[in-house]
């Protein structure tokens, strides 16, 4: 789950893109699978966690992963 002002779809794929390419992109394959006003919840592939928490903090963005989890049940 990712909130913070700047959490959008829109925004969240432009941070990934600018810090890891198309290659990771392709790569982390994001979803959004629920979006609310500054909360989204966000399926990558696993393995692409650590450069999608990176992309996050090198940004000047307001993003911030609150809560990973395995199942978007757990998360809502």
């Amino acid at each position: 789950m990712i909130k913070g002002k700047d959490a959008n779809k829109k925004v969240i794929e432009e941070v990934i893109l600018d810090f890891i390419g198309g290659l990771g992109y392709a790569e982390a394959s994001p979803k959004v699978i629920n979006q609310t006003l500054g909360k989204v919840i966000l399926a990558i592939n696993r393995n692409s966690l650590d450069k999608i928490r990176t992309s996050f903090l090198m940004s000047e963005r307001d993003l911030n992963i609150v809560k990973v989890s395995g199942s978007v049940k757990k998360l809502k």
